[in-house]
């Protein structure tokens, strides 16, 4: 057990340091985090799978699925590393064997191993074309990759001065890395001739993206995942690339046990939640103190509209890592939803403590004040973020909202447009470009970008809600297909119980009574679950109470009537009358309408 532990985690050990090296520093950080979240009494032995459940670790997977799924969180009182020994069982769940890929040897210190160490204090120091020159002559693996990593960083540094000199730091603009051509002609000449390692197959794979051959670019990434598994900024951009699941189905990837972190974080970005979450929570059975699969899982659980279970893992993050900024972004939305100020003034100015220059920092404080209703400082928050990464997704779709907020519709569109630009699969930006146009009394262009929001997100209610209700509209007036989407939304887990109640409003507007009879009891029963009396309430009570007497059925239209006399206004008085007609109508009394006795 022991010694399969060490086996585990020397690979990531090894790996941190060799992408260090590299300078590949995102990559570096994570495998450094995974290692130091591997549980200290759990070892995941190199030939073991978590595709199939065995006897001791299964139980332990199932208590982490339990108490995932119920109020309670895990994380509350899990060992820490370090902290003293557990009995229970952590091992991955066993059946099927990882493939076994040896850890590369390094040509760090051969014969141009100073040069090397030179270039790379150049490049730390973000002088990447004197790091390229320094290694301009030196023919190691190693070597070929950070000069030609640097000259890549070169072109897209000097891309970046470019934009913002021709059109403003958030401007749009067609400055390209003009160093790819090069890189392309270089580096396929090295894996035509085989001199080529993973990591230049890594930066093989960027150029081609960067040039829009994303089936090529998915293929060479494939082969540098394959040949070296630990480098987790490669599979991020192999995940970028896999825009459906049958992308994802077709790439032929080696059963290395870091295929699973890659397939949980591919799923959660294709809305595929329920499988992202069951392979996170299956790894936790391995990485009990992993940071990142707590943020991961608390990130699916949000998009699952399960905030109160995703605050609570957030909360855990925060008080074992204090000073973390990662992921924290997805945790300010959250509060956003529930409306925690206070929560979410507190992490603003934690963050803006820590490191204020973050794009995710900015991107929290500019939530903070978008809560408080101060929109023009909201965006000039969102407007750092993105001077930060203009690649930031979030950041331009939440700009967006809040040009909304302030009616400047134009600059909205431009900020949507920028996210859908970014990342097609960004529902919220498309469903943004809808409710733009609907303002804009343009429905046929609406109906457009609500389609495709809803086609990305088809469990998501409130999208086939604002469907709905732009068919509904005055121009279009398809009463049909509203219903059709307001059905969609009653089986998607309508929690603002607006799909039951315009299904009903919507049939009785046809003439179809039945119909809405039995969407009004539906609204009622699911109204009275969640303990919310107010206008739809009495709506429904009043029309079940007039159509059960219109097809005589006065036992039930009495029953309405008579709930209706607990509450005050017209309808009161409506249900009094109804009341005295029904027992004339059961005695067998004439009406006494005043018209009875006219003249």
């Amino acid at each position: 057990m022991a010694s399969a532990k060490e086996a585990y985690r020397a690979e990531l050990r090894a790996a941190a340091r060799q992408l260090g090296e590299r300078c590949l520093y995102s990559a570096a950080k994570w495998a450094a985090e995974l290692l130091v979240g591997v549980d200290m009494d759990a070892a995941p032995a190199p030939s073991a799978a978590i595709d199939s459940p065995s006897s001791s670790s299964a139980a332990s997977a199932g208590r982490l699925l339990h108490l995932h799924r119920s109020g309670g969180s895990s994380f509350r009182h899990r060992p820490r590393p370090g902290c003293g020994s557990t009995s229970e069982a952590g091992t991955p769940l066993g059946g099927v064997s990882y493939v076994s890929t040896p850890i590369p040897d390094d040509d760090a210190f051969d014969a141009g191993g100073d040069k090397y160490l030179l270039a790379k204090t150049y490049f730390d120091c973000r002088e990447y074309r004197r790091a390229a020159h320094v290694l301009q002559n030196q023919a190691g693996r190693k070597a070929v990759f950070l000069r030609c990593y640097a000259l890549y960083m070169a072109g897209e540094k000097r891309k970046e001065a470019e934009m913002i000199e021709l059109e403003g730091s958030l401007g749009k603009s067609n400055a390209v890395n003009q160093e790819l051509v090069d890189l392309e002609r270089e580096l396929s000449t090295h894996r035509r001739t085989g001199s080529i390692d993973s990591f230049g197959l890594y930066l093989y794979g960027l150029v081609l993206r960067d040039k829009g051959c994303e089936g090529l670019a998915r293929t060479i990434l494939v082969e540098s995942v394959n040949s070296y598994p630990w480098n987790w900024s490669a599979w991020s951009e192999l995940q970028s690339l896999c825009t459906s699941s049958d992308i994802l189905n077709n790439l032929n990837l080696k059963n290395h046990w870091m295929k699973d972190f890659f397939l949980a974080s591919t799923y959660l970005e294709l809305k595929m939640h329920e499988e992202a979450l069951e392979r996170y929570e299956r790894l936790m059975g391995v990485f009990r103190c992993s940071g990142y699969i707590q943020a991961q899982i608390a990130t699916v659980q949000y998009s699952m509209r399960d905030l109160d279970e995703a605050e609570m893992i957030f909360e855990e993050l925060l008080r074992t890592d204090p000073f973390r900024v990662d992921s924290m972004d997805i945790y300010s939305n959250l509060l956003y939803a529930k409306e925690s100020l206070t929560a979410l003034s507190f992490l603003a100015h934690r963050v803006f403590l820590t490191d204020k220059y973050r794009p995710e920092s900015c991107c929290i404080i500019a939530n903070y004040y978008s809560l408080k209703g101060q929109h023009e400082k909201s965006v000039l928050y969102f407007q750092r973020a993105l001077k930060l990464n203009r690649k930031y997704l979030s950041a331009w779709t939440l700009m967006g909202h809040e040009y909304v907020e302030l009616k400047n519709t134009p600059a909205a569109i431009d900020a949507y447009r920028r996210a859908v630009d970014i990342n097609p699969r960004d529902f919220r930006a498309w469903y943004g470009l809808g409710q733009i146009y609907e303002m804009m009394g343009m429905p046929f262009y609406a109906l457009y970008y609500f389609q495709k929001s809803s086609y990305l997100q088809p469990n998501d209610a409130r999208l086939w809600i604002a469907m709905a209700q732009c068919y509904e509209s005055d121009p279009l007036q398809m009463i049909e297909e509203a219903i059709k989407c307001y059905k969609r939304a009653a089986n998607s887990n309508d929690t603002e119980g607006i799909a039951l109640h315009q299904l009903a409003k919507l049939h009785d507007m046809l003439g179809q009574s039945e119909e809405a009879a039995i969407y009004y009891k539906k609204d009622l029963v699911k109204m009275e679950l969640e303990e919310r009396q107010g206008q739809n309430f009495v709506e429904a009570l009043l029309f079940l109470a007039k159509h059960y007497k219109s097809i005589g059925n006065f036992e039930e239209a009495e029953h309405y009537c008579t709930r209706l006399l607990d509450y005050t206004g017209p309808e009161k008085e409506t249900a009094k009358n109804m009341l005295q007609g029904i027992k004339r109508l059961q005695s067998g009394f004439p009406s006494m309408d005043i018209d009875h006795f006219a003249l």
